[in-house]
């Protein structure tokens, strides 16, 4: 048997402070170094009942440290510090309520007390969690009822085939059983999983072990597991339309610098109450006044939009509101003047810093950056911004039936579309894609690929391979070859019910890799609601999701069983809400029903009631594409 590793984990707030002892912890590492179980270290640690500090501890042996047991003592009653159950499910990826119920189960015959009891247990990666009471007497009977099967579940999790096939074989004596990794095991023949095949086909899983997620869930565990942005890079101010500012910008120094004329005109002293008055040299934009010039009372200069006041003058006097009185004899130049109105201080004149004062911040960390944004750093003499990374998007198609457009179509195969459309839509939204072809069929193939796109990119998207077919190889490679944790695998909607969202370390980078169906419509939808976002997030949005707007319905459509988004156009804009129809047949091979389109209704699903359809009118929400 391999050697394994161990952790005992107390969760107590007097312990952690040394307020009382933990006698629990010690016991349970007795308790595993005397249960023949084979592991050659125990790791201890003690933390007080915050959520945040479970976690961290639990994600630490399970991510870092891969130990293959964890157990917790503590915090599993209805106390409101009693956190450690919530802390476990934000850590694990597949519950095993199995160990639970027998637990409580046993522990019922002893005490009724152990109907307070919320063990949790679960697997992370390869590490089993077990939340157990933080009594000693209660740590240790629960230990001992979940003993008889820790062995196998180890064995299970970290995929020991001799050993998993041992078991299975000796208990053949007592007939077939079912096992929780869903496979039969008839009386004659045990089949497990093999290196060269996952599953044989006739023994492949008939319903998905993987929990049927809603949107919103799906989403949330998505963005939850991107970590914010803080990579920065130094871009031109004509590299950087729609990048998002790294780091504040803020002015070094006033603008306008200098008081400016706002109109066309002539620059006058207010006070001066004489109308008539001798004009001075001009000033224009971009020019300083000539050396020495200042406005006198009886005296104005004329004065371009933009050019700085000269000295002595307070106001400015448009040009609509003078008369000519004198000019030289070819009319280049103007002596005298006559002003129509009255003028105050400060009239049409910009004072220094009224637009931009010094010190003050132009534009805010986490500003998305178009043209008028980019203006404004110009405005305050910026030629180079920092502004955060964007993701490099690896993408492919898998399945042997896809090949690239211009090849010759053998029988069966089709010209691939998805990784099309999905690098289009990833550079039309501004991020970079990296095209890494088709993979067949293969276990081989898929790891090949998949190795050069984790290697490259920051963001996987493949499409195909992700359903329950027998050449749905997708899922297994990425956990089996990859060590991904697959943080969902199914999704409550139409189209795109498969779509698995993982990740996995490489080069000690968190890589992201979304796994969309193979179906064109299904892929695209999905990319628009999940990807997308994520995308978004990890170029440093402030607000990543799509924009969504409400909407009335043009004619009836029917609902399904699942929550639908189908494929519409906005066909009248005068209407409050806006008025979409459907693009036409939905079926999730119609790439047709894309083309076209401007957003996608949400139709929810059909009701207990029986409410099968939406009518004319009826109010819905509108994602924008």
């Amino acid at each position: 048997m391999a050697a394994r590793s161990a952790g005992v984990l107390t969760v107590s707030d007097r312990c952690s402070k040394g307020e009382a002892n933990d006698t629990s912890g010690p016991n349970l590492v007795r308790l595993i170094n005397s249960s023949k179980l084979g592991f050659n270290d125990v790791l201890t640690k003690c933390v007080p009942d915050e959520a945040e500090l479970i976690e961290a501890a639990l994600l630490d042996w399970a991510d870092r440290a891969g130990l293959s047991l964890v157990l917790t003592t503590g915090g599993t009653g209805f106390s409101p510090r009693d956190v450690t159950p919530e802390a476990t499910k934000k850590v694990i990826e597949r519950d095993a309520p199995g160990l639970s119920i027998a637990m409580i189960t046993k522990s019922l015959e002893v005490t009724p007390m152990a109907m307070l009891s919320r063990l949790t247990s679960g697997i992370r990666r390869s590490t089993l969690i077990i939340n157990l009471p933080g009594s000693k007497k209660g740590a240790e009977e629960c230990f001992n009822f979940a003993l008889p099967s820790l062995s196998h579940a180890l064995d299970l999790i970290s995929d020991v085939s001799s050993r998993v096939d041992h078991t299975h074989n000796s208990m053949q004596v007592h007939g077939g059983h079912t096992c929780g990794h869903g496979k039969y095991h008839s009386t004659t023949k045990t089949i497990g999983r093999t290196k060269e095949d996952f599953y044989p086909v006739a023994m492949r899983p008939r319903q998905s072990p993987y929990p049927l997620l809603s949107v919103h869930e799906a989403l949330q565990v998505v963005m939850e597991k991107i970590p914010e942005q803080q990579s920065t890079e130094l871009r031109n101010l004509e590299d950087a339309l729609d990048r998002v500012l790294g780091e504040s910008i803020i002015a070094s120094q006033p603008f306008p610098p200098f008081p400016a004329s706002i109109k066309d005109g002539y620059a006058v002293i207010s006070s001066d109450s004489s109308t008539e008055r001798d004009v001075l040299a001009p000033v224009t934009a971009g020019e300083s006044p000539q050396s020495g010039q200042c406005v006198l009372i009886g005296t104005v200069a004329r004065i371009t939009t933009g050019a700085p006041l000269p000295g002595g003058a307070d106001a400015v006097v448009m040009v609509e509101n003078t008369e000519l009185l004198a000019s030289s004899d070819d009319g280049t130049v103007e002596k005298k003047i006559k002003i129509l109105s009255n003028v105050q201080s400060g009239e049409d004149v910009r004072s220094v810093g009224s637009d931009i004062a010094k010190g003050e911040t132009v534009l805010e960390r986490g500003t998305v950056l178009g043209p008028s944004e980019l203006g404004l750093a110009a405005s305050v003499g910026m030629e180079r911004i920092n502004v955060f990374k964007t993701p490099l998007v690896a993408v492919m198609s898998t399945g042997n039936e896809v090949v690239d457009p211009g090849s010759n179509l053998a029988p069966g195969q089709i010209y691939d579309s998805n990784r099309h459309v999905l690098l289009a839509a990833v550079r039309k939204n501004g991020f970079k894609g990296l095209d890494i072809g088709i993979a067949p069929d293969t276990r081989e193939k898929l790891v090949e690929k998949i190795a050069a796109g984790l290697e490259k990119a920051d963001v996987l998207v493949t499409s195909g391979g992700v359903s329950m077919g027998e050449k749905d190889l997708l899922k297994p490679v990425l956990v089996k070859d990859f060590s991904a944790n697959i943080h969902f695998g199914r999704v409550f909607m139409k189209p795109g019910k498969p779509t698995t969202f993982a990740t996995v370390e490489r080069n000690g980078k968190l890589k992201l890799i979304f796994a969309l169906p193979g179906n064109p419509v299904s892929s695209t939808v999905t990319f628009q609601l999940f990807v997308l976002p994520a995308l978004r997030k990890l170029a440093g949005h402030p607000n990543p999701s799509s924009v969504t707007i409400k909407a009335q319905l043009k004619s009836r459509v029917s609902l399904d069983p699942r929550p639908e988004y189908q494929r519409v156009v906005i066909s009248d804009w005068s209407t409050v809400p806006p008025t979409v129809e459907s693009t036409g047949l939905q079926r999730s091979s119609r790439l047709l029903s894309m083309r076209g389109a401007t957003g996608l209704a949400v139709l929810p699903p059909m009701d207990e009631g029986g409410k099968t359809g939406m009518e004319p009118g009826e109010i819905i929400d509108l994602i924008l594409m």
